[in-house]
């Protein structure tokens, strides 16, 4: 008898992975998820013998889910599969009765390994390599881009986070990130739109490789500086406003270096990188940008809002990336996928 497998993931690309992570040998009738709240229904029609659950998603995320696991005694073994890895949404997860905690991108190896070590699966790890129609550039529609750039940098937030949690010694609340294609003076209009013409900070790092450039810059509300010295605890003897610089730009490094090497990791390539510069500090952020972007017509624009809630600390980091990088970034990332 087939073994009823649930892949819950908001994003259809990353459901697709984890399908074709599955070993050819494991005899699973599968099923698919983009929500907790949809997972939940599945498990109670018996659709869910094992779920392959992430974190970060719409409507009910992965911790809601488990939660509901637990507390209706469902029938259910839970393995996250996540781009955030700090070991804190491990313990979380694992002491509401999941059974592990994957790293995306899926390694089918150890993929495997885990599935024996519980009695799961005892085969071996071999999987098809006929990379699926809808993986292939030539056919993928612009939603269907958008949703592989939300999987590539949702992987890169999660090993931003994981560095940054780190550092500061707290629990990084990851969201689900913000990617568009927009006009220059829309990305200046929505930012306007965002900012409510808060008072900010910006850090810039720009990169390139294999004709792919792009700009990093993490911004940070006035209002949140103090509380990221405080933080850090830095033992120095010099003044407040150098403490406060010297925290955006450790901040702004570990975040930006972070998730430029996982982005190379899963494009196969290396950046090289400027050094990081201070683009302004205390005006808002559409005057901040407005020099970056506007020798540009269109702009992929990605938004990920980092917190660390216990300390009322918030800041962005936003990637953008000309049109032209677009195709290149999704050719390399789905030609690695189906390698």
């Amino acid at each position: 008898m087939s073994t009823h497998v649930l892949i819950c993931d908001d994003s259809s690309f990353a459901r697709k992975q984890m399908a074709r992570s599955i070993p050819d040998n494991w005899d699973v009738s599968l099923n698919f998820a983009e929500n907790g709240e949809e997972a939940l229904t599945m498990i109670r029609e018996g659709k869910g013998d094992i779920m392959f659950l992430d974190l970060n998603m719409p409507v009910m995320d992965g911790y809601q889910t488990m939660q509901v696991i637990r507390n209706e005694d469902l029938p259910c073994l839970v393995i996250v599969v996540s781009g955030d890895v700090q070991p804190e949404a491990r313990t979380r997860m694992v002491a509401m009765g999941a059974l592990d905690f994957i790293r995306k991108p899926i390694d089918n190896d150890k993929l495997t390994s885990l599935l024996r070590q519980y009695g799961i699966y005892s085969g071996d790890s071999a999987v098809s390599q006929t990379q699926d129609a809808a993986l292939t550039p030539g056919k993928a529609s612009d939603e269907e881009k958008l949703d592989a750039y939300r999987e590539l940098v949702n992987v890169a937030m999660g090993r931003a986070g994981e560095n940054l949690a780190k550092l500061m010694g707290e629990f990084i609340h990851l969201p689900i990130p913000n990617v568009n294609l927009l006009e220059s003076n829309e990305l200046l209009m929505a930012v306007a739109e965002i900012n409510h013409n808060e008072s900010v900070s910006a850090v810039s790092k720009g990169f390139v490789s294999a004709g792919i450039k792009g700009e990093a810059l993490v911004i940070f509300s006035d209002t949140n500086t103090q509380n990221i010295v405080e933080l850090l605890r830095y033992e120095s003897t010099v003044g407040g406003h150098r403490q406060e610089l010297e925290a955006l730009m450790d901040v702004s490094n570990i975040l930006i270096g972070a998730c430029l090497n996982a982005l190379s990791e899963q494009l196969s390539l290396r950046f090289s990188h400027s050094h990081p510069i201070l683009l302004g500090r205390h005006q808002g952020l559409d005057v901040l940008l407005k020099d970056n972007i506007r020798h540009l017509d269109k702009i992929m624009a990605v938004e990920i809002g980092y917190a660390i809630k216990s300390r009322d600390i918030s800041f962005d980091l936003l990637l953008l990336f000309p049109d032209d990088a677009m195709e290149r970034i999704y050719t390399r990332f789905v030609d690695k996928e189906g390698a």
